[in-house]
């Protein structure tokens, strides 16, 4: 598949090169100008045993490459993914700046696109987010209606620092929320040989 991956930090990243090296044609955006220009150069922004060498094939053998503008990506791609940082407010709740920009980002680029397109959250965000806020934007964005003319999926990741690729190809089950009725987390997850648990988007 063609994915585009927003957020090019620890989860991101290792998802981007574990998608090329899996088949998949990667396109990676980051607001950080230097993430971009080091995964561009064939090079891990972020510190995880084998991830260079993974980023490095991928820029080789052309299959993951980086947009710098948001609209060129999802353009270019079937599928986004969602992965920018959700830190924590000095109140310990969860700071929804990027993913909400990214989402108004993603749905203006909707917006002049005609095929039907996939969008899938894996940043850490509480259960009702992504159909209360993610959504939403989208749909106000694009102008277009979540189900009918895109789709969005909750697909939370598991990866430990450390030990993320691994964890990425071994993982004791992948969640998916969303269309159940969906082949898209089959054919994101072909080379990953794990159950894969299809639920609601509050659920996953």
């Amino acid at each position: 598949m063609r994915i585009s991956v927003f957020g090019l930090g620890y989860v991101g990243c290792v998802s981007a090169a574990c998608l090329a090296r899996d088949g998949h044609t990667v396109i990676g955006v980051d607001i950080n100008p230097l993430k971009v220009e080091v995964v561009e150069r064939g090079s891990s922004p972020v510190v995880e045993p084998g991830l260079d060498e993974l980023v490095a094939q991928g820029v080789s053998d052309g299959r993951l490459g980086v947009a710098r503008a948001g609209i060129d990506a999802v353009h270019a791609s079937d599928v986004t993914m969602i992965t920018v940082g959700t830190p924590s407010n000095r109140n310990s709740s969860i700071h929804l700046g990027h993913l909400e920009n990214t989402c108004r980002e993603i749905g203006a680029a909707l917006r002049t696109k005609d095929d039907h397109h996939h969008v899938i959250v894996r940043s850490t965000v509480l259960p009702g987010t992504t159909r209360s806020v993610v959504v939403p934007l989208l749909e106000e964005s694009s102008g277009k209606q979540a189900g009918r003319d895109f789709s969005v999926y909750m697909n939370p990741e598991f990866m430990r620092e450390g030990t993320a690729i691994d964890d990425y190809y071994r993982p004791s089950f992948i969640v998916f929320g969303g269309d159940g009725r969906s082949d898209v987390p089959d054919r994101i997850y072909d080379a990953v040989e794990a159950q894969i648990i299809r639920t609601t988007l509050e659920t996953a």
